[in-house]
């Protein structure tokens, strides 16, 4: 009898990647392979990567070569957005094997069934205006709350962006399946659901170049609410503009999805947005969080911020940091703006000197810690609903309130992915 191939898996990324690097391990799986903690020798490494920032295509870099010093026997797959925006530049990296572009990492079984190491790295892609259909995934195993995908690929076209290059048109999933799926998972006993996209709030949008909205994002939360056996939903993420009044006030009265919202905001000056390509003005996402805020005081909100874009003057600075400021936000993802080849905004000028973008960088990221405490010393003394996941390090365990206040506390085995009132 054949022995086992065994394979590893590395994430870089957004959730969408974990929950397509999930279901590209129950693939192989399922092919007969032996799935092993990326750390272990293995047969085969698969690296799903990032490229919305230069520090995501140098983290790919590091992690071939940490493999080709333990293991250089070993295939070494790369799919993911860096994979398909740049793949000759990855096929020329010492020590990897195969470079599958965005129409291709679903086929990954049959790839490696025809690779021999030792040979030129192969790349299979293809032009990004190809790529179509969608491809569930989910993450199972990985994590208590898992990433559920429904919808793919962006028809936004953000100065600053490459993802509409990386993954291609939006498409969805159709609310039928995504049900199926959703039941599927609490089967096997998940008790969150977090939904995934690169552009949420556009779902609806056909797998194979149906441009029209059969369904919508709100008609999709509605018929999740009513799925048995979950809990919790979380949006992961979702753009201002798409964000409706209906979908605001559907999960301040749901049963199910919880009082967390993260929306992209990039800027607070409105001559930034117009410079990224955004779709809204300030004043709008202000009137987002003034909604969510009346409807649900104890709502968390996130925010993803761009500093140091080109343009960016000390003042228009100053106007993002004191809009931040102001608003009734919770938490703050800080981006530090990186140029990437065939954007647009590689002609915008005056660029930003780098120095400067880590000094924006920080003090936002001491704003966001100044909202974070807030928030929870806002909840002090309140009970509220813990999520605890199963992972232990030193002994303790985590979990995440309803609102997305996170929680540590030592490990009981009791807890894992239970829901446990707390005191906060």
């Amino acid at each position: 009898m054949a022995e086992k191939r065994s394979v590893a898996f590395h994430t870089l990324g957004c959730k969408l990647n974990f929950s397509e690097t999930s279901a590209l391990g129950r693939m192989l799986e399922q092919e007969g392979f032996e799935k092993r903690e990326f750390e272990e020798n293995a047969d085969v490494y698969v690296i799903n990567t990032c490229s919305v920032t230069d520090n995501a295509d140098k983290e790919c870099r590091q992690i071939v070569r940490r493999i080709q010093r333990r293991s250089p026997e070993s295939m070494v797959v790369i799919t993911g957005c860096y994979a398909q925006l740049k793949p000759k530049e990855i096929a020329s990296i010492p020590g990897v094997d195969l470079v599958l572009g965005a129409a291709e990492k679903f086929n990954i079984a049959s790839h490696l069934a025809e690779l021999t190491k030792g040979d030129s790295a192969k790349i299979s892609s293809c032009d990004i205006e190809e790529v179509s259909g969608f491809n569930s995934s989910w993450s199972v195993n990985d994590r208590t709350r898992t990433f559920l995908k429904v919808q793919d690929g962006c028809d936004y076209n953000c100065s600053f962006c490459t993802i509409p290059m990386a993954r291609g048109k939006s498409r969805s999933d159709n609310i039928s399946n995504v049900l199926e799926n959703a039941r599927m998972l609490a089967d096997k006993g998940v008790k969150e659901i977090v939904l995934t996209g690169v552009n949420l709030g556009d779902f609806g949008k056909g797998p194979e170049g149906n441009r029209k909205h059969e369904e919508s994002f709100y008609d999709l939360v509605r018929a999740l609410d009513d799925v048995e056996g979950i809990e919790r939903f979380r949006i992961s993420s979702i753009e201002p503009n798409l964000l409706t009044n209906d979908i605001i006030a559907f999960v301040a009265n749901s049963r199910k999805f919880m009082p967390h919202f993260h929306i992209p905001l990039q800027s607070g000056s409105n001559t930034l947005l117009s410079l990224m390509r955004r779709r809204y003005k300030r004043e709008l996402y202000a009137d987002r969080v003034a909604l969510i805020k009346k409807l649900m005081p104890h709502c968390s909100i996130g925010a993803d911020v761009i500093v140091g874009f080109p343009g960016e003057s000390e003042e228009l600075f100053r106007e993002t940091f004191d809009f931040l400021h102001s608003l009734d936000v919770s938490y703050l993802h800080v981006f530090t703006y990186s140029e990437r080849a065939n954007t647009v905004a590689l002609d915008i000028t005056p660029v930003v000197p780098v120095h400067t973008r880590h000094e924006r960088n920080k003090a936002l990221r001491n704003l966001s810690y100044m909202k974070q405490q807030y928030f929870r010393e806002l909840h002090a003394g309140q009970t509220r609903k813990v999520l605890f996941e199963g992972h232990e390090k030193n002994g303790m365990m985590e979990g995440y309130t309803d609102n997305y206040i996170r929680i540590s506390t030592p490990f009981r085995e009791e807890w894992v992915n239970s829901l446990v009132d707390w005191a906060i």
